[in-house]
């Protein structure tokens, strides 16, 4: 008998996976060759995509990849996640001496007998540059490497982050100077759930990679749900398992979230005990969700006061150039309010909002919205922006 369990379900993106390769390497329409910047909603297969179809691509045309989710652990600093991955592909490729080396205590050696490094202090006064130790680490594998970087804009929270994406932007420059024939000794791939925040990465000239292009990462498509009602489909007696429209259109309710989609599967059968009738059911079930997490976010957002309401709005419908301050955002505010609103006041709600994990800073003066479904709601929802009734304390006050 079939047993799920013991045969997970797989689909692979083996033809998407090798297109991203062509353009890292410059020989696609397009062209990556400065780094790879995908951007697509929170859980819809990034990570999973990255992990089972990039990198083993990669491993197939001689590259070494590496891989670090900035996610990982939010309580990190990104530049130390970042250092960390490095750190450990170089211990990878440890040979008998630095290993003799460190059992004494020692962290320095020479690298082709020019450099020497302290792989304990990478990114740090006296110790090696991200550069050097990404370098060496291609002296010592003697393959082109490729850094993949998940949830990168998450860099962008702090100041080490920022040098870090700064300092692989000249690492690129230094691997990669001088290669001839579509050769590169560093390839790049950043990916972000907020595309908005994504590009903070590369939209001014004060980000590190100014100029480079945003690729909307592809949401799984009906391939993947004919490959999913086929495996699924085969625990249940012909004739009673999931339609492929219907579980197509669960998936798009759901917002092409894997997880999601398998979490609606498992209620329709929980709830009916058996097969019968499981299409009708799980087309209730994906409504009943989708409803459910917009009802959240309308609950969040009816609880905000008129000052962060109107902030809020600002973000939502100027963003990826909004800016607190400018004329623009301004005056979005006081045709919400019907009034201007203070600094003082712009940066209170700011701070709430952040608080509130509703907005997401990207560094000084730059803001986007945390989630790329609560922008897609509150736009259907309030396709012009709301006009409110002033409240009657004077909005200069900070907000709290």
């Amino acid at each position: 008998m079939f047993d799920p369990t013991k045969e997970p379900f797989t689909y692979r993106r083996d033809a998407l996976a090798a297109s991203y390769c062509d353009a890292l390497e410059g020989r696609g329409i397009l062209d990556a060759s400065s780094g790879l910047f995908l951007a697509g909603p929170r859980r819809t297969g990034k990570s999973t995509f990255l992990r089972d179809d990039l990198m083993p691509q990669m491993r197939l045309r001689g590259w070494e990849p590496l891989y670090v989710d900035l996610w990982a652990d939010r309580a990190r600093d990104p530049a130390e996640l970042i250092i960390a991955a490095i750190r450990q592909a170089l211990a990878r490729f440890d040979g008998p001496v630095l290993k003799a080396a460190k059992r004494v205590g020692l962290e320095k050696l020479t690298v082709l007998k020019v450099v020497s490094l302290d792989f304990s202090k990478i990114g740090q006064p006296g110790g090696a540059t991200i550069a050097d130790a990404l370098q060496a680490l291609h002296t010592k594998c003697g393959k082109p490497l490729a850094l993949l970087v998940d949830e990168a804009q998450h860099a962008l929270s702090s100041p080490a982050g920022v040098a870090a994406m700064f300092a692989l932007k000249a690492a690129r420059d230094q691997l990669n100077q001088g290669q001839r024939n579509h050769e590169r000794s560093l390839h790049l791939v950043m990916t972000g759930s907020n595309r908005d925040k994504l590009t903070h990465l590369v939209l001014r000239k004060s980000q590190p990679f100014f100029g480079a292009g945003i690729t909307r990462f592809p949401l799984l498509d009906r391939g993947f749900i004919e490959a999913y009602a086929l495996w699924l489909n085969r625990q249940f007696a012909p004739g009673c398992g999931f339609e492929v429209d219907v579980l197509m259109q669960a998936f798009e309710l759901v917002g092409h979230r894997p997880e999601m989609l398998k979490t609606v599967v498992g209620e329709a059968v929980t709830e009916l005990g058996g097969a019968a009738g499981l299409s009708q059911q799980l087309a209730q079930n994906a409504q009943q969700l989708q409803r459910r997490a917009w009802h959240e976010f309308e609950s969040t957002y009816n609880g905000l006061p008129p000052a962060q309401k109107a902030v809020f709005d600002a973000v939502a419908r100027l963003s990826p150039g909004y800016e607190p301050f400018a004329a623009t955002a301004l005056a979005a505010y006081q045709a919400m309010l019907g009034k201007p609103l203070s600094t003082s006041a712009i940066q209170g709600a700011l701070d709430a909002l952040r608080d509130k994990e509703l907005v997401w800073r990207a560094g000084r003066g730059h803001y986007a919205l945390e989630d790329d479904g609560l922008q897609a709601w509150y736009l259907q929802s309030h396709p012009q922006t709301p006009v409110l009734t002033p409240p009657s304390v004077s909005l200069a006050l900070p907000i709290g």
